[in-house]
């Protein structure tokens, strides 16, 4: 039995989302809708057809219900039924062109609410919320798929993302001190104020909208490519992002003609090691430093192309 004062927290937090998503509401988003009326015909308006059957089972709602939904959304000229050729009983729906303009004005209404809410909360709030929602999603749904992973171009904002989010997590995980931050501002800027885009490049891993990963790749000059900053958030990990992105490092080196790839590294990350060694890279140069606090054996690696 979970603690009474979980319970009692999750329960708090159901009041507070059905208030502020506005479920409660008679009117659905100011239409003539309920919120169930708005889910059945957003299921109906993103399939091609769902037959009343499945419509059911999908939405836990008791046929005879939802059976009075569907004949005022006929009446109303929403949808048009026909029979159902794997089950006489039942019926395939589909959305009438009247139909279709009501299902995308409530996913326009919808988008429109959401984005009021969000533009009301600072830099990185909407990102934290989507994060758990996603959690509560993955930990509460034994039937929910994990949202596909994206690989992009970096856009603004970005590579201040990559020196948050690595300032952070390698302190948190290594002891490191925020000289280490320092560094990857330093190349960070640099990347920025040097840009070459026909020979560098940054990728950003998204997830949900959530950026989960990024490397980069810049000029070091007599045909070096240099392999920077590659990061992985923990959300992330274990779903070989990290080598799908040292993997379109290398493609993309090989594409603009380098004839090596260089990295450095420090001894501790066995992951991100594992993922140069099994690429190809090696081990040219060792040293002990204390360039962040704690004294680390950083390690310079090739790739020849």
């Amino acid at each position: 039995m979970a603690d009474s004062g979980l319970i009692d927290a999750a329960r708090d937090f159901n009041r507070f989302y059905t208030n502020f998503l506005g479920v409660l509401n008679k009117a659905y988003l100011d239409t003539e809708f309920t919120l169930t009326d708005a889910r059945v015909l957003f299921e109906i308006g993103s399939r091609k057809g769902v037959s009343a059957v499945a419509l059911a089972r999908d939405l836990h709602l008791d046929p005879a219900y939802l059976s009075r939904i569907l004949k005022r959304f006929r009446a109303d000229g929403l949808i048009e039924t026909t029979a159902d050729p794997n089950d006489l009983r039942s019926q395939i729906i589909t959305v009438t062109t009247k139909g279709h303009e009501q299902f995308e004005e409530l996913g326009r209404r919808s988008n429109a609410q959401i984005a009021e809410r969000f533009a009301t909360l600072v830099d990185g709030e909407p990102q934290s919320i989507v994060t758990a929602m996603t959690a509560i999603r993955s930990l509460l749904d034994s039937d929910a798929s994990p949202p596909p992973l994206i690989i992009r171009a970096h856009q603004p904002g970005d590579i201040g993302w990559i020196v948050q989010s690595q300032g952070k997590a390698y302190t948190a995980e290594y002891g490191w001190d925020m000289r280490f931050e320092g560094l990857v501002a330093e190349v960070a800027g640099k990347f920025l104020a040097n840009f070459d885009p026909s020979m560098e490049y940054c990728w950003i891993a998204e997830r949900a909208g959530i950026n989960v990963g990024s490397i980069l790749v810049t000029n070091g000059g007599d045909g070096i490519a240099k392999l920077r900053l590659l990061y992985v958030d923990k959300a992330a990990r274990g779903l070989g992002l990290g080598k799908m992105l040292v993997d379109e490092c290398i493609r993309f080196a090989r594409a603009k003609k380098y004839r090596q790839v260089s990295l450095w590294t420090n001894d501790v990350l066995h992951a991100a090691r594992g993922i140069y060694v099994k690429a190809g890279f090696r081990l040219v140069s060792e040293e002990r430093h204390r360039m962040f606090g704690p004294e680390e054996n950083g390690q310079t690696w090739v790739l020849d192309l």
